[in-house]
């Protein structure tokens, strides 16, 4: 068997080589493939300069710690990942977990050279003329960690950004190309197609994502996901593997994911989401046939939020949703990504199917309540700023203290807005965070904040310790 299959392969490398001599037809192959490669490249050479490579700077346990002992040995940890330009203005979007913890974000840009004269060596002479531009330091403008989606600021202008596809005309078969740092290889390529345009890690899961057999890797992390025209079809995110490497089961966001939550972070800092006051599952076979519903698919509301605005509008427990704002739902994504684009200051339509019958109502939304929101309106952008720091904050009084119940400490700064500096990026402070000492010494006041790390010269050492999310943890870093 393995001769025939060895003869066979060499009669057609045979007949392939002959074939130019006997027809015109392989030489008219060769060009077809010629074309396609040199539109390749020029695909390449257009979203190139638009990827960037994210270098995030952490705190971490140390390889070889002893996990077993009490005390962890921390280290400084860096890692790589991707990201890409959506506004000249340099805003990047990349995954959140890239970021997640970061003391400091630095963006690496691709700069293209001048294109050599000879097309015929444009390959290896075109990038051998491309540069690294200088890393520059970037700030997090916010993360919306359920999508594992995060943007990302730099102070720099008139950036190659990459425009937005269609998600609804993206079609399985559509060939695709991964852009990304793949084990920290910066501006790498790799070729694909769309495996399928939806799927669900669980399903239960309130986002789809874009499957793809074109080769990710660690480090491709939040690079983009992009068609022929060079927009962004999504970004990749994960992969399912066995061997840690790409086994050709890649995962993107969609693009309508990105450019909807992109937006709603540059606008707010973090997500902005209208609530109706309802929880929502998906119905299988199973769960259909035990509670006697009339489908054995599409979403259940499983929970409804006493006083809320849904049971106001008389929704009832083990009604199935029909459609949202006239746009059919069939699943748990469909329900989210319909309410994500709802606008604010209007009530949601919801068609439901309770038993046999068929019903629509109308249900007042209100926006997700976002603590920061609120410190908005206290502050002075310039009287509350601490320069040395790269934050806005408020102090904690007893006008403060009832906007954050259950505080672990009721004394400190609020951090209420990162500004766009290096400061800001290099102590991994985020929005929400409330300082109450720095290097041990208890913080009170604004005034107190700013006269302690004034005192502070290049290099010192600095430790603030912070309550983030009802924790308390120490972020430590120097002065630079």
């Amino acid at each position: 068997m393995r001769q025939i299959v060895r003869r066979a392969g060499l009669c057609l490398a045979a007949c392939a080589l002959a074939a130019p001599a006997q027809t015109g037809k392989s030489t008219h192959s060769f060009e077809v493939l010629n074309q396609f490669s040199e539109s390749v490249q020029a695909l390449a050479a257009r979203v190139a300069p638009s990827v960037v490579q994210i270098s995030v700077t952490r705190y971490a346990a140390r390889e070889g710690a002893d996990g077993g002992r009490t005390g962890v040995v921390l280290g400084r940890q860096q890692s790589v990942g991707s990201g890409v330009i959506i506004n000249p203005d340099g805003y990047i979007v990349t995954n959140a977990h890239v970021v997640a913890n970061a003391l400091r974000i630095r963006v690496t840009r691709t700069v293209p050279g001048e294109p050599p004269a000879d097309k015929s060596d444009r390959t290896i002479a075109g990038t051998l003329a491309q540069a690294l531009a200088p890393p520059v330091d970037a700030t997090l403008v916010g993360a919306f960690r359920e999508l594992d989606l995060a943007l990302i600021k730099t102070p720099e202008k008139g950036l190659p950004a990459l425009p937005f596809a269609d998600y609804q005309k993206l079609r399985q078969g559509l060939v695709v190309f991964a852009f990304g740092s793949r084990e920290g290889l910066e501006n790498s390529m790799s070729m694909g197609v769309v495996s399928s345009v939806a799927r669900q890690p669980d399903p239960d899961s309130p986002f789809v994502y874009i499957q793809t057999d074109a080769p990710i890797n660690p480090g491709d992390s939040g690079g983009p996901l992009v068609n022929a025209e060079g927009e962004i079809v999504g970004l990749d995110t994960f992969i399912l593997t066995q061997s840690g490497g790409s086994e050709g089961i890649g995962f993107a966001i969609p693009s309508t994911l990105i450019k909807l939550v992109s937006e709603k972070l540059r606008k707010y800092g973090h997500m902005h989401r209208q609530l109706i006051g309802v929880g929502v599952q998906t119905i299988t076979a199973t769960l259909a046939a035990a509670l006697g519903l009339p489908r054995d698919s599409g979403v259940l509301i499983s929970d409804i939020t006493p006083g809320g605005p849904a049971e106001d509008a008389g929704v009832k427990l083990n009604d199935i949703v029909l459609a949202l704002d006239g746009r059919q739902v069939e699943n748990v994504p469909m329900f989210m990504t319909a309410l994500l684009s709802h606008p604010g200051g209007q009530k949601v339509r919801l068609d439901l199917l309770r038993g046999a019958e068929k019903l629509s109502l109308e249900v007042a939304s209100v926006e997700e309540s976002h603590t920061s929101d609120r410190l908005a309106d206290m502050i002075d952008p310039e009287k509350n700023r601490v320069r040395q720091l790269g934050i806005v904050g408020i102090a904690i009084d007893k006008q403060t203290e009832s906007m954050f119940p259950g505080l672990r400490g009721a004394y400190g700064v609020i951090v209420a807005a990162l500004s766009a500096s290096s400061a800001a990026s290099l102590t991994g402070l985020e929005v929400g965070d409330v300082i109450h000492e720095v290097n041990g010494a208890v913080v009170s006041s604004l005034d107190e904040l700013r006269t302690t790390i004034a005192k502070f010269k290049r290099g010192d050492p600095v430790a603030l310790f912070i309550e983030r999310d009802g924790k308390l943890q120490y972020l430590a870093f120097e002065i630079e």
